[in-house]
């Protein structure tokens, strides 16, 4: 009796054992698995949301304010009432809504240079320069947001310039004093943008005739109607060594001219009324522009050449800024209506094929355009005669305004 009560209990403690080993085993699979599901759930997540990466807007802006905590030393220190520095504020100003920071900069800018009596450092009415009118843009953005009297007085001072700016026999402005009777195609951003700004700004529907006028007559003095291309400037004595002696017209298509010339046709169309007699007008001029660039394309990368007409040409090469220009240019058009739809395809794809070309990241992140032209001109002193040579062998520079400007404009129009 004794024995089997033993076994009884032997057997008893034996099951409790085995229940207690089994209990034991299942609670460790059960935990294994869980730490392998949570760690399997964990890399799958971070698969699904890699860390957020800048936009190439703001990684460009960020690279500007950390090459020159100010705008005003952004080129040199010795600061001008410059259209390309005023150009990059604009830029950057568009950023605004991403942190303040970025309007400030321009801001600061521009009060550097216009005074409590409205009169603005470094700014001469007599040089009739229409460079010089382009900042003014910028002064009009000021006076919305604060809308001080010193502000107003510099803009009507500028519209005082346009007032009496010479002008050739045929009405286009000469695109400054030193260069009578020439217009250039630059000059039609550089002032015919500020008179339509303003026109709008200011109830001033004259400006708006104005604009239109100087837009569509340095078309018809540019234009080559065999490529559809634009040269870069007109001179009406047709004296210039750059010119041909029979049209007037200088010899080559210049990228950033033409960028130029894009860029204001749709600037001018924004504050243009929708019933305006000269709009449809303007937008047929800038569609046939944006086709003729489409036929002078790289064809391997997309992008556009310093000389537009001769790609593969020794000696020429991709250019940065013109070809920064054309994809904004081609974007806006696009969501604007005024371009089809094919052109958002083509900015988008060349907007890739631009980070490939141009752009370096160094280890801090920063951002590096090249192959930007310093800038191209015509006549003057030593005198630039136009030809082929001249074009391709003006210094290049990185991260120069002018070209770090409209990529920045073509990236927050992308999305990008």
């Amino acid at each position: 009796m004794r024995l089997r009560l033993r076994l009884r209990l032997r057997e008893v403690g034996d099951l409790k054992l085995n229940n207690y080993m089994v209990f034991y085993m299942r609670t460790c699979v059960s935990i294994l698995l869980m730490g392998i599901l949570v760690s399997v759930n964990a890399q799958t997540t971070s698969k699904k949301t890699p860390p957020a990466v800048e936009k190439w807007s703001v990684r460009m802006a960020n690279s500007v304010l950390a090459k020159s905590d100010s705008l005003i030393y952004y080129v040199d220190r010795n600061p001008k009432w410059a259209y390309d520095v005023a150009f990059l504020g604009m830029a950057i100003d568009r950023l605004g809504k991403v942190n303040p920071k970025y309007s400030a900069y321009m801001e600061t800018w521009v009060n550097h240079f216009v005074k409590p009596d409205g009169s603005v450092t470094d700014y001469k009415p007599s040089e009739y320069n229409l460079d010089r009118i382009f900042p003014g843009r910028n002064v009009i953005t000021l006076y919305k947001r604060h809308p001080d009297q010193k502000y107003k007085i510099a803009l009507d001072n500028f519209i005082g310039q346009l007032k009496t700016q010479p002008k050739t026999l045929s009405g286009g402005y000469w695109h400054k004093n030193i260069y009578p009777s020439q217009m250039w195609l630059d000059g039609i951003f550089m002032a015919s943008t500020y008179m339509a700004q303003y026109a709008k700004e200011f109830n001033s529907p004259q400006w708006f005739n104005v604009a239109c006028t100087q837009t569509k007559m340095i078309y018809d003095k540019t234009l080559d109607q065999n490529s559809g291309l634009l040269m870069h400037a007109w001179d009406e004595t047709r004296k210039q060594k750059w010119c041909d002696p029979a049209t007037g017209k200088s010899h080559y298509p210049w990228s950033r001219a033409m960028g130029w010339y894009v860029l204001a046709i749709e600037d001018i169309l924004e504050y243009l009324p929708e019933n305006y007699p000269d709009r449809d007008a303007l937008i047929n001029i800038l569609q046939k522009t944006c086709d003729a660039l489409l036929r002078v394309r790289d064809p391997a990368t997309g992008l556009w050449f310093q000389v537009l007409n001769k790609g593969g040409q020794e000696g020429n090469y991709l250019e940065g800024s013109g070809s920064a220009m054309y994809i904004y240019a081609f974007a806006r058009g696009a969501h604007k209506g005024y371009l089809d739809k094919k052109y958002q395809y083509i900015a988008s794809g060349a907007f890739d094929a631009y980070i490939k070309e141009f752009i370096s990241v160094d280890e801090k992140g920063f951002v590096t355009i090249h192959n930007i032209c310093g800038g191209c001109g015509l006549g003057g002193t030593p005198y630039r005669d136009g030809s082929y040579d001249y074009y391709v062998n003006e210094k290049r520079f990185n991260n120069d305004t002018k070209g770090v400007a409209p990529f920045i404009m073509a990236a927050i129009e992308l999305d990008r």
